[in-house]
């Protein structure tokens, strides 16, 4: 059975005009274990570190035609690469100083996002507020946030994509940027899982990614219920 919170998760038209070749898959997942960075985590992190590292033999990120096709999208709603990068390219640029280390969850879905070369972002379902939407800002969505070690509220710009529940933007720029308010941290133990996909990303390649995540995160979890949602072509 679909877990309640999919129900209605819809990616607007507008958005599939821009790029309809985008793909989301959706996965909820309750009665997980999180806490702090553990040995499993560190070491998946360490496994994406030498994947990439290996795929990437000394060529620049953006020379991998996944991260190229997140650049291409974000210009196609006029955000540069020095504005914003896709939180896959965010990753990959780091792994020479090594992936940050934030808790067992976060840790978890960066090593997958990482070895598979898709954006993925954890969303803690108990701070959810209606189904996720992937919309185009009109200009007067909330977004909360940190500047300068303070807490703010800004605004998304117009014609900006992003993901969004009933009570703001979750996601800024599709998946650059997540807000406060549903950050996974050591306590949480239901997840929505969000997935996205562009050319030359195919469905295998997607459900693959879907499959080592929903096994990443239920391992040692035996109580664990996980359903799946695919948005998109």
């Amino acid at each position: 059975m679909t877990h309640p919170l999919l129900v209605g998760a819809t990616v607007a038209d507008d958005v599939l005009a821009l790029r309809p070749d985008y793909r989301a898959l959706l996965i909820a997942i309750t009665g997980v274990r999180g806490g702090p960075t553990d040995d499993a985590s560190d070491a998946a992190l360490h496994r994406a570190e030498e994947v990439v590292r290996a795929r990437l033999d000394g060529a620049a990120p953006e020379s991998l035609p996944e991260i190229a096709a997140w650049r291409e999208a974000f210009l196609g709603f006029g955000v540069k690469p020095r504005a914003a990068r896709s939180s896959v390219e965010a990753l990959v640029r780091r792994i020479d100083a090594g992936l940050p280390r934030i808790n067992r969850l976060t840790d978890l879905y960066n090593a997958v996002s990482v070895e598979h070369l898709v954006p993925v972002g954890g969303e803690d379902l108990a701070a959810y507020a209606g189904p996720p939407r992937l919309v185009r800002a009109i200009g007067d969505e909330t977004f909360d946030t940190v500047a300068d070690g303070q807490p703010v509220v800004v605004r998304a710009d117009p014609g900006e994509v992003v993901w969004r529940d009933d009570r703001g933007v979750t996601c800024r720029r599709w998946n650059w940027r997540q807000c406060v308010r549903t950050r996974l941290d050591e306590t949480t133990t239901d997840v929505l899982i969000i997935v996205d996909a562009l050319d030359p990303t195919t469905n295998g390649a997607l459900d693959a990614a879907g499959a080592a995540l929903v096994d990443a995160l239920t391992t040692g979890s035996p109580d664990a219920v996980a359903t799946t949602l695919l948005l998109g072509r």
